[in-house]
C-alpha cells in the first residue's frame, strides 16, 4: 500500500473511484494531503478479482446508460429507471428522510455478504490515518470493518441522494463534507447529526485558486473579464464593486491569450455530438476572428477521433493546434493535471451541470449542456441560483447568440458572480479540518 514521501502535510488517506470524473476531480483537489498519492478503492494494486469484477459491473452499467441516454425512447426508458434508483426526493416540505433506500440497502449488502473494500480498509488499517473518501462505498465499508481512524466523505454535487449516507446515519460516525448550503440542510434531513457536517465547498485544486486570499483566481478573472466584456458594458455599470475587489488596474493588463470556449465531454462521454454542432457553427467566427474553440475528450480516445474527423470534414484542419484544439489524454493523472492548466486560460466553460459547476467559483461562467440525472438537475438550479450558469441556446446557432450574450456584458457578469458567490477555498477548509489547524480559513466568507 501507500508509502509516505512528501513530509508531513501527506495527512491522509484520500480514496477515490474512477467512474465518471466527479470522485476524481474532488480527490484531485485534495491531492497535496494524500499519503502515498490518491487510491482508487475499484483499482488499486492488488486489487482481489472479485472486488473489481463487482466495481467493473457498476461501472460499465453507468457508463451504458449515460451513452444511450441521447437515443430516443431506449435511452429515456434505461435512464429513467437508473435515475429513479439514485431520485434526489424533494426538499419540502422538509421531512425525516432518514429510512435507508434500496440503494443503501444494496450498497450493504454488498460491503456485508459479498466482502466489497474489505481488503482495502484492512491493509490502510495497519497504519491508521484520516480516511477522506469522495465516494460513499469506502466510507461505508470501513465503518463496517471498524477502520480505527477517523473517515470522512466529500459530496460531490450541489444536492445529493440517500445513498451517500450510511444505513444508520445517527449511530454511524462518518463525518461528511459539503460543498454547499443546500447540501448540509439535506444532510439533516437525511439524520446525519449536525456535529458530523462541515461546510466546506468543493476541492477546487490549489494551482488554480493560489493562497487563501485566491491570488491566482483574481489575477486570471481579470484578464478573463477583458474577453468577456468587450464592449465595456459589465465593467462600466460595476467599476466600483470590481474595483474594490480587484484593484483600480482591472482591465487595465495585457490579454493572456485569445477569448476562449472550452467545451468538455463527461467521463461517460455522452453528448459528444454536440462538441460538433458547437464546431460546425463557430466556424466562420474561428476562420476570420481571434477566438479559440478547445473540445476536450478527456480519456476518451474514440471521442477524440470523432472530433479530429468532424474538424477535417468541415474542412477546418487548417485551424488544429491554432484556433481548434482537441484534448485527449492517455491516463486520467494526466488529464487532470493538464485539465487545470487549461481552465486557468479558458473564458467560457460549455459542459453538463455535474461536479464542473463548482469550477464556476474561478470566475468562470458556464454555458450549461442538457442535465443527465437529478443531481445534475440540481446543478443546474443552483449553478442559476448564483447567477454563474446559464442554458445553452441551439448549438447550430452557437455563433449568433453566444455573441450577443457576449457583447450584452452578461457572459463577464455570470463570471463575477461565480467568483463572488461559489465556494473556492474547499481544499483549505477540508485539510484544515483533518490537521486540526484549521489555517486561518474560519475568516473565509460564507458558501451559499
Amino acid at each position: 500500500m501507500p508509502s509516505q514521501k512528501n513530509g508531513h502535510e501527506k495527512c491522509a488517506y484520500v480514496i477515490s473511484v474512477n467512474m465518471g470524473y466527479g470522485h476524481e476531480r474532488a480527490s484531485y483537489g485534495l491531492k497535496e494531503i494524500a499519503y502515498g498519492g490518491v487510491i482508487t478503492a475499484n483499482d488499486y494494486p492488488g486489487i482481489p478479482k472479485k472486488d473489481k469484477n463487482l466495481w467493473g459491473q457498476s461501472r460499465k452499467g453507468y457508463e451504458a446508460v449515460s451513452r444511450l441516454k441521447p437515443i430516443p425512447l431506449l435511452g429515456d426508458l434505461a435512464f429513467a429507471i437508473m435515475d429513479k434508483i439514485q431520485e434526489i426526493p424533494d426538499f419540502y416540505p422538509r421531512r425525516d428522510l432518514s429510512a435507508a433506500t434500496y440503494q443503501v440497502k444494496q450498497t450493504y449488502y454488498m460491503i456485508e455478504h459479498m466482502g466489497l473494500c474489505r481488503d482495502l480498509i484492512e491493509k490502510l488499517s495497519k497504519k491508521p490515518l484520516p480516511l477522506v473518501c469522495t465516494f460513499f462505498i469506502p466510507a461505508f465499508a470501513a465503518e463496517v470493518y471498524d477502520y480505527p481512524g477517523d473517515i470522512y466523505c466529500v459530496l460531490c454535487d450541489a444536492d445529493i441522494s440517500r445513498a451517500w449516507v450510511a444505513r444508520d446515519p445517527k449511530q454511524s460516525r462518518i463525518k461528511y463534507f459539503a460543498p454547499n448550503g443546500r447540501v448540509v440542510e439535506r444532510l439533516k434531513l437525511y439524520g446525519v447529526p449536525e456535529e458530523n457536517i462541515y461546510l466546506t465547498g468543493f476541492p477546487l485544486p490549489k494551482e488554480a485558486i493560489g493562497d487563501l486570499a485566491g491570488n491566482i483566481t483574481r489575477q486570471d478573472l481579470m484578464a478573463r473579464i477583458c474577453n468577456l466584456d468587450p464592449q465595456g458594458i459589465f465593467l462600466k455599470k460595476y467599476a466600483r464593486v470590481i474595483e474594490s475587489e480587484l484593484g483600480s488596474n482591472t482591465c487595465i493588463i495585457k490579454k493572456s491569450h485569445p477569448l476562449t470556449v472550452m467545451f468538455t465531454v463527461g467521463g461517460a462521454g455522452a453528448q459528444k455530438k454536440l462538441g460538433i454542432d458547437i464546431l460546425a457553427s463557430l466556424k466562420r467566427t474561428l476562420v476570420r476572428d481571434g477566438m479559440i474553440l478547445r473540445l476536450v475528450a478527456g480519456t476518451k480516445k474514440d471521442i477524440a477521433e470523432m472530433f479530429h474527423k468532424a474538424v477535417t470534414d468541415l474542412g477546418m484542419k487548417r485551424l488544429l493546434g491554432k484556433k481548434v484544439f482537441i484534448d485527449y489524454y492517455p491516463d486520467r493523472p494526466t488529464y487532470f493535471r493538464e485539465f487545470t492548466k487549461l481552465l486557468r486560460k479558458t473564458d467560457i466553460l460549455w459542459t453538463k451541470p455535474s461536479e464542473m459547476s463548482f469550477y464556476c467559483g474561478m470566475g468562470l461562467p458556464v454555458i450549461m449542456a442538457p442535465t443527465i440525472g437529478s443531481q445534475e438537475d440540481f446543478n443546474r438550479t443552483w449553478l442559476m441560483y448564483i447567477g454563474a450558469g446559464f442554458d445553452q441556446g441551439d448549438p447550430k446557432h452557437t455563433s449568433e447568440w453566444l455573441f450577443d450574450w457576449i457583447n450584452s456584458g452578461g457572459v463577464a457578469r455570470a463570471a463575477w458572480n461565480g467568483y463572488m458567490e461559489a465556494p473556492q477555498h474547499g481544499a483549505y477548509r477540508i485539510e484544515g479540518i483533518i490537521t486540526g489547524t484549521r489555517m486561518g480559513v474560519e475568516t473565509l466568507p460564507m458558501i451559499v
